[in-house]
């Protein structure tokens, strides 16, 4: 793996990263408030996976051939959960060995698409182009509820933050949020909200995609994918979003599954083979570049989740065709040193 302090010159193309001669750095901000920051830390068994050997974990382990992975979730236990565009099903890996199972067999139709560990034993997964979202049991893998958002047409649900009382799903192909509550029930009220001020929709795109809090717990931010990319700070009750002003960077384009370890934002850019880290206000309105992340293992990683001290992508190889015998992986990279207070 590459870990640079930027500037990095090394851009891809005419949407790369340009970066600036100085990276500014915020002050120090507190959680509070709303939106839980749960997701930015695996838990204390993730706190302390550094010094329980876990150096001798594999960096690199197997999918089944064809499963054509997108997202992925590790909770507080050494378990990283994967999902499958194709079938919709939950494969379950043990971050101490790399081997696995499935959990979950899918449903006809029903993609996997991004996905959340809740404290409440339950996996949070969005549903792509059908237009839902569903919640599995971690343990036994069944479907404790299922809700439609939206229109199984003009709509691709892609990505989920687990909040206080509600996870929070995006929808590539409008300009919405939907907020649904947590736990079994499947039956409490989902919000719609619709994304406002400076938010920009781009017709015929991916655009809202990743998902994640901002460090005071007080707002989301969200990744607006293409054509330029970028971050925004979204109030959920209101829609109201405001574009993060970033410092060293002039976009994130292709941003896709967002990772935030305390003050530090991961934005995975998937066709560009790149992690980049930026250095967030407490508020979420302004990011510093401080980080670009490659790897030569790196084949379009979509998505990314902290365990102890890695990150963990799982490789979509979107520009691979899927067959029954592609092979798919997930990477391990070790986080470049992040405050995380």
């Amino acid at each position: 793996m590459t870990s640079q302090q930027l500037p990095d010159h090394s851009a891809r193309s005419a949407h790369s990263f340009r970066p600036s001669r100085r990276a500014l750095l915020a002050g120090a901000g507190a959680s509070a408030l709303g939106i839980a920051s749960g997701a930015a830390f695996a838990g204390n068994a993730s706190a302390r996976a550094a010094s329980d050997g876990a150096a001798a974990w594999p960096t690199t382990f197997p999918l089944p051939n064809g499963f054509q992975p997108e997202g992925i979730a590790i909770g507080r236990a050494p378990y990283a959960y994967l999902g499958s565009l194709g079938t919709g099903a939950v494969y379950r890996a043990d971050l101490r060995t790399g081997r696995g199972e499935l959990l979950h067999p899918g449903v006809p139709g029903v993609p996997a698409v991004g996905m959340k560990v809740g404290r409440d034993g339950l996996l949070y997964v969005a549903g792509g182009a059908s237009g839902s979202a569903r919640v599995l049991d971690l343990r036994t893998g069944a479907i404790v509820a299922t809700y439609q958002l939206a229109a199984e047409t003009g709509h691709f649900v892609n990505d989920v933050h687990l909040g206080a009382d509600r996870a929070w799903f995006t929808d590539s192909s409008d300009r919405v949020l939907y907020g649904v509550p947590l736990g079994r029930g499947g039956q409490g009220d989902v919000r719609h909200v619709r994304l406002g001020g400076d938010w920009q929709q781009e017709p015929g795109v991916f655009n809202a995609n990743g998902i994640t809090s901002t460090p005071d717990g007080r707002a989301l931010i969200v990744v607006n994918s293409q054509p330029v990319g970028r971050l925004y700070r979204v109030d959920p009750r209101t829609g109201h979003a405001d574009e993060i002003r970033l410092k060293g960077a002039d976009g994130v384009p292709n941003g896709d599954g967002l990772v935030r370890v305390g003050r530090t934002l991961f934005v995975v850019q998937n066709r560009f083979n790149a992690v980049t880290g930026f250095r967030l206000g407490a508020d979420g309105r302004s990011a510093a570049l401080r980080h670009r992340l490659t790897d030569p293992r790196f084949d379009i990683p979509a998505t990314a989740a902290r365990f102890g001290d890695r990150l963990y992508l799982v490789n979509a190889r979107f520009t691979t065709p899927p067959t029954p015998d592609t092979t798919y992986d997930v990477v391990a990279v070790p986080l470049p040193g992040v405050a995380t207070g």
